[in-house]
């Protein structure tokens, strides 16, 4: 049986995952499949040959990636030089559409097959990617069951997978079993902090993040604080924020369990991203905190046609749980915020409920659905 190539790229840590359960799904499929490209641990674990780096990719905003723009251009040229030169039988792009997109364009004009896996928010911003992306890839592996109609209109072949968070999480979480985990008391009041997965974010958000949870522990003097920490370079500057703030003897730092820490929590304090999506997983409440480049911000917000960045008020079409972005994220008003959740209990199961019905929807078994979907593609 001849090898079947597939060059596969994964910039950060959620699409690692999503990668990586892509492509154990599609080994079950099609055994006959080979693995190379850029991706984390978890893609390496999957086979993956791994031609770069990951953390090399994992940039956010305007600013961090035009500093680094000269070496993701040559990374970028060098791939396109590799892949064309030597086709594989397919090409997935995951996430980072950026970088991917404009590889996947490259590609399939020399004629290679083409899938991007997560859409770009062209629901949000910079519709006129579409056509763009028409010509980029060959079919485009969706989340969201919204996201679909805005491809068809568009004439670009489409597939919604549904969110793999969504599998893996149980529609009715076990926070008892989850505490049980982390030594933890059913008695103790615990605050998941989630202050993001690339090193930008945690710079920008651990500050406020733990001076917000100081100001909490003040008031309620048995709080417990669990941390999943992304990646390992990531745990020193955690650890400083935490001690800066006299909260090393509450913090439990976890390695990469966000859904153990959500699970356990009575509530979250997190940065925008895919981790919000992950707390409304565990059912949980949560407050929003996000900040960025002046000038990424300045750009974004005269771009975006949205009025939220959490993904579950996005989901739900209105603001489910509280946002605080740029000069608004500072300690005293998210330690309000969390205080809110924390003392009304009717409202935290209220949104619980919600949260349990846009669960629901998103549980479609995403890893063998996009599986399925490329191996349509393979010879």
């Amino acid at each position: 049986m001849a090898v079947q190539r597939v060059a596969i790229l994964a910039g950060e840590p959620s699409g690692d995952v999503l990668g990586a359960g892509l492509m154990r799904e599609l080994r079950a499929l099609r055994p006959d499949v080979a693995f190379e490209g850029i991706g984390g641990a978890a893609m390496a674990a999957e086979g993956l040959e791994a031609l770069e780096p990951m953390e090399g990719l994992s940039l956010m905003g305007l600013t961090e990636i035009v500093r680094h723009l000269p070496r993701l251009l040559r990374l970028r040229r060098r791939l396109a030089r590799r892949w064309r030169a030597q086709p594989p039988a397919v090409f997935i792009g995951v996430d980072l559409p950026d970088f991917n997109l404009s590889l996947e364009r490259r590609l399939r004009g020399a004629g290679v097959t083409t899938v991007h896996y997560v859409s770009p928010t062209v629901w949000a911003w910079r519709r006129g990617r579409l056509r763009g992306i028409r010509r980029a890839v060959s079919r485009m592996l969706t989340l969201y069951p919204f996201e679909q109609a805005v491809y068809a209109e568009a004439a670009v072949d489409a597939v919604c997978v549904g969110h793999p968070a969504a599998d893996r999480f149980p529609l009715a979480p076990d926070a008892g079993a989850a505490r049980q985990r982390l030594g933890l008391t059913t008695e103790a009041t615990v605050l998941a902090v989630l202050p993001g997965s690339r090193r930008s974010e945690v710079e920008r958000l651990a500050e406020p993040f733990f001076a917000a949870a100081a100001l909490l522990a003040e008031q309620r003097h048995g709080l417990e604080l669990v941390v999943p920490v992304a990646t390992p370079h990531l745990r020193p500057p955690i650890e400083a924020a935490v001690e800066r703030h006299g909260l090393g003897a509450r913090t439990r730092l976890l390695e990469a369990d966000t859904a153990t820490a959500a699970t356990a929590a009575d509530a979250a304090l997190t940065a925008s991203g895919t981790a919000t999506l992950e707390v409304m997983l565990a059912k949980r409440p949560m407050v929003v905190g996000y900040r960025m480049a002046p000038l990424t911000f300045w750009a974004l917000r005269r771009l975006v046609r949205v009025p939220w960045v959490a993904q579950p008020n996005l989901l739900a079409g209105e603001a489910l749980v509280p946002e605080y972005l740029q000069e608004a994220l500072a300690p005293a008003p998210l330690a309000e915020a969390v205080a809110g959740w924390l003392d009304d209990p009717a409202a935290c199961a209220a949104l619980a409920q919600r949260f349990r019905t846009l669960h629901a929807d998103l549980a479609r078994g995403a890893d063998r659905r996009a599986a399925e979907a490329v191996a349509e593609l393979l010879p």
